[in-house]
């Protein structure tokens, strides 16, 4: 029987922000039954570790109570040092990202715009910045949407943000591809989405995870309407860090961003979180999975070969996730989504800043610069009178058998993400056009 205090040291009451009781890290060895009963009795999943195989979570000591009573057997323990204090100063809070966001927009008025999206419980607003020749104007070109911190302990995640901003907005006119980039996409960034949690995190709870709502806080990755509530891949326990609230799309900041994407319609989106250096993909739940003309899994595999991590499903990778962004964008506004969970369960949500920060930036660039080139395609793009034509069906050549249906968005374009192959193509609404055994190994126009 292992003693348990002697084996791990807590948390509580470092720096003064931790949680009011014991807590502590420790680390399984990774398998479907583990993760399953990890995620049965709702314990914090923080982060997984394919090179080491082994899950971690943050227990309270009654929760290594009942483990040990259940499932000593097979717990393999670790203490990751890195995790046992707040997050470096360094890293930046709510203030810091407007103040960053306002300095960037009157460093570079030309090339971008500041925009409140909406605002959170506490009155914050939510920004994004936007990246592009004409940023006051809406162009017509195909958007790019990055965004950071749904959750609001994963303080790496603006750094990402941050750093890309930068990258574009001083590269700008100096480097080929940014200024390729930047002339013909609409580049929107959300550098902090869950601001009030994070105000939290810094000043009350460094392991603080979701919104503030009523003292307890609602998930907002588990808010969103797609699926929400459908595979046990949240909590409706108010004090479980995956509390679902109590309907879909019930917090402000959700609605925001739900508002936000249906007025951009970006083709592709990431969603960075922290941590376990994977790239996922929909679907949250079991066994869903995507369309097998589209390039959803191949984007994600070039991403994660990019960045040297691994990709898949939630459900793959981690356990059944519902209610969550990436789910709703790719169901709701076909929206080609990703979550990347940068660092390891060696740098966990508070790495050295001096240490991981331009490692873990460096490391993440070419997985979303990867996102710019693969508007170059394959794909299907183009723009066509929404009256005749409403949706575009996506066939195997020479037989009726669709592989994936799109619908044109309202203005009348369409931007379809492919793998590489011949499809036929049909146009459908009030006029009907089809197009046989067109090979799609780059971006394919279409105006009719």
């Amino acid at each position: 029987m292992f003693n348990w205090k002697g084996s791990l040291l807590a948390l509580a009451m470092v720096s003064g922000s931790v949680w009011s009781q014991d807590a502590f890290i420790v680390r399984f060895n990774l398998n479907e039954g583990m993760k399953t009963y990890l995620r049965a009795n709702e314990f914090d999943i923080t982060g997984v570790n394919y090179k080491t195989n082994e899950i971690e979570a943050l227990l309270t000591q009654a929760e290594l109570d009942q483990i040990q009573q259940q499932k000593s057997a097979v717990i393999k323990f670790s203490y990751p040092q890195s995790l046992s204090a707040g997050p470096d100063e360094e890293y930046k809070n709510p203030d810091e990202i407007e103040d960053f966001v306002r300095d960037i927009n009157a460093r570079y008025p030309d090339i971008t715009m500041v925009k409140s999206i909406g605002k959170t419980l506490e009155g914050r607003d939510i920004l994004a910045i936007k990246i592009s020749d004409n940023a006051a104007t809406n162009e017509d070109e195909p958007a790019i949407l990055v965004n950071a911190m749904h959750h609001a302990r994963e303080v790496m995640t603006p750094e990402i943000t941050t750093d890309m901003i930068e990258y574009l907005t001083s590269g700008y006119g100096q480097n080929e591809d940014v200024t390729k980039w930047v002339n013909g996409t609409e580049i929107w960034v959300i550098p902090m989405f869950n601001l009030d949690g994070n105000n939290k995190m810094w000043n009350d709870n460094s392991m603080w995870r979701k919104n503030t709502r009523d003292g307890h806080g609602v998930d907002i990755n588990r808010n969103y309407p797609t699926g929400w509530n459908s595979c046990n891949g949240s909590s409706a326990n108010t004090r479980a860090q995956d509390y679902r609230g109590t309907a879909p799309a019930s917090e402000p900041e959700t609605q925001a961003m739900m508002n936000f994407v249906a007025s951009i319609k970006p083709v592709f989106n990431i969603s960075y979180h922290s941590y376990s250096e994977i790239v996922i993909y929909p679907f949250g739940c079991r066994p869903n999975k995507t369309p097998t003309a589209q390039a959803v899994e191949v984007v994600g595999s070039e991403i994660a070969k990019k960045i040297q991590y691994k990709p898949g499903t939630a459900w793959e990778l981690l356990y059944n996730a519902d209610g969550g962004d990436i789910d709703w964008m790719y169901t709701t506004h076909q929206v080609i989504p990703f979550v990347i969970e940068v660092n390891s369960t060696n740098e966990g949500f508070h790495p050295s800043y001096s240490k991981w920060r331009n490692k873990t930036v460096l490391r993440n660039r070419p997985g979303w610069m990867h996102l710019f080139s693969r508007l170059e395609g394959p794909s299907l793009t183009g723009k066509i009178n929404i009256a005749d034509y409403s949706v575009i069906k996506i066939l195997k050549p020479g037989t009726n058998e669709i592989l994936q249906t799109y619908n044109i968005n309202s203005d009348g374009r369409f931007y379809v993400i492919l793998k590489a192959g011949t499809y036929d193509f049909s146009f459908e609404g009030s006029k009907l056009k089809k197009l046989s055994n067109v090979s799609v190994a780059n971006k394919v126009s279409v105006n009719f």
